[in-house]
């Protein structure tokens, strides 16, 4: 269905380009690590090329930012990178995490991904391989419900402006699966929702 890819999908092309597009009708601060960030109105992509060998890379959207300076300072209700458009750090929760490694995790040379709600939601979000060994691989999160629906619905104890917390954000990887995280892998079961769970969909 449409919410699928109502805000971003990144594509990995030959294990060393990370392709963002926002495919919502407003607009996206996508933000990457290594990339940078950019900010893109609907329709619009952004090209990352990731070394060989890159570990624990992420990609994750800001939403409702405000850019002055040219467009270089400002702030974003979600996933804010210290008030810059172009950064060196992850972005404050809650945020929606694509993460993922070339050639690396426990698969042997294989490359990793998966779609992280660990640090909480703000953004559905879509990670779909392309090209090299493709045909072994799935898509991560590509049943993100719309972004509307996962906050809308966030219990109360959860709830942030423009998105939904995860209890196990800033816990130790002893944190296992509560109510809390239970609500984020039932809104979008392909995703990992605290850290010592699995997307099914990481290893390819």
């Amino acid at each position: 269905m449409a919410s699928v890819l109502c805000l971003l999908a990144a594509a990995a092309a030959d294990a060393a380009t990370i392709v963002v597009t926002n495919k919502c009708g407003y607009t996206v601060w996508p933000a990457a690590l290594p990339g940078g960030g950019t900010v893109l109105n609907t329709g619009d992509s952004w090209s990352i090329d990731v070394p060989a060998g890159t570990r624990n890379g992420r990609v994750w959207g800001r939403m409702g930012c405000g850019f002055i300076a040219n467009g270089t300072l400002g702030q974003c209700q979600t996933g804010d990178c210290g008030g810059t458009l172009v950064f060196g750090k992850v972005g404050f929760s809650p945020v929606t995490l694509a993460e993922y490694s070339l050639g690396g995790g426990s698969g042997g040379g294989a490359d990793y991904f998966e779609i992280s709600l660990v640090h909480g939601f703000n953004a559905p979000m879509s990670f779909l391989p392309s090209g090299g060994g493709a045909s072994r691989c799935a898509s991560a999160g590509r049943r993100a419900p719309c972004r509307r629906s996962i906050t809308f619905n966030c219990p109360f104890e959860q709830r942030a402006k423009a998105g939904c917390n995860n209890p196990c954000d800033g816990r130790s990887g002893s944190c296992g699966p509560n109510n809390g995280t239970e609500y984020l892998k039932k809104s979008s079961p392909q995703t990992i929702t605290h850290p010592r769970g699995t997307s099914n969909t990481n290893l390819h």
